[in-house]
């Protein structure tokens, strides 16, 4: 699987986020090299977590470039499944992919306490822990190599760590964006254990297929959103 580097601007866009959705205690899961975090500032209460953290940042930084020109080729490949609109010219994504690499990087080596290294499903953190959990470009994208019991299980660890919601973008495969066969299952098992699911179009489209994102919120929250 490929580590991608994004940035604040791309996450508000994908992830539909204004300033009051940023107040409170953050997980970027899966966050592999985005600058999310780091352009936060200095926040005690926002984490990033990805596998990959387990390496040095010289092998970090080696990794990404690498990673970066795969998705290059990756969007060549396809180029008829992808639109430009949000980012103009792919020269001004490869500029967001490099700025956010080196802020990612950076602010790694300055606060490594921000940066834990774990993958899905199992997270080293207690139920309850955050207000907003953030996964990008991992559950759906990685459908042909994850499975739906592992989509299943690290719904159900998203959930478990959040304190009222997680937010899931995008909801279709790489490259062309297939559609992924079980996802209504895994939508219909998220509000059989007693959250809300419902899909939101944002305004950020990079795969043609990929205009929406799930938003889970969590029992009790749900229950008081509802509340007369």
């Amino acid at each position: 699987m490929l580590i991608s580097s994004r940035t604040l601007a791309e996450y508000r866009a994908m992830f539909d986020l204004e300033d009051a959705n940023l107040a409170g205690s953050i997980l970027d899961c899966a966050a592999g090299g985005s600058s999310f975090v780091a352009e936060l500032g200095d926040r005690r209460d926002t984490v990033a977590t990805d596998p990959a953290y387990r390496q040095s940042s010289e092998e970090l930084a080696a990794v990404l470039r690498a990673d970066r020109s795969q998705c290059a080729q990756m969007t060549f490949d396809h180029d008829d499944e992808f639109v430009w609109d949000w980012y103009g010219c792919p020269e001004r994504r490869e500029r967001f992919r490099v700025e956010a690499a080196e802020r990612f990087l950076a602010d790694r080596a300055a606060h490594p306490d921000r940066y834990v290294a774990a993958a899905l499903p199992d997270l080293p953190f207690a139920d309850d822990s955050f207000d907003l959990v953030l996964c990008s470009h991992l559950l759906f994208t990685w459908a042909g190599v994850l499975d739906r019991r592992w989509h299943a299980a690290a719904l159900a660890e998203l959930v478990r760590v959040s304190r009222r919601e997680v937010r899931l973008y995008p909801l279709v495969q790489r490259g062309a964006g297939d559609p992924v066969p079980y996802r209504d299952q895994l939508a219909l098992g998220v509000r059989r254990a007693g959250h809300r699911w419902e899909e939101r179009p944002v305004g950020f489209r990079f795969q043609r297929r990929a205009g929406v994102m799930a938003v889970i919120t969590k029992g009790a929250a749900a229950d008081r959103a509802t509340a007369p």
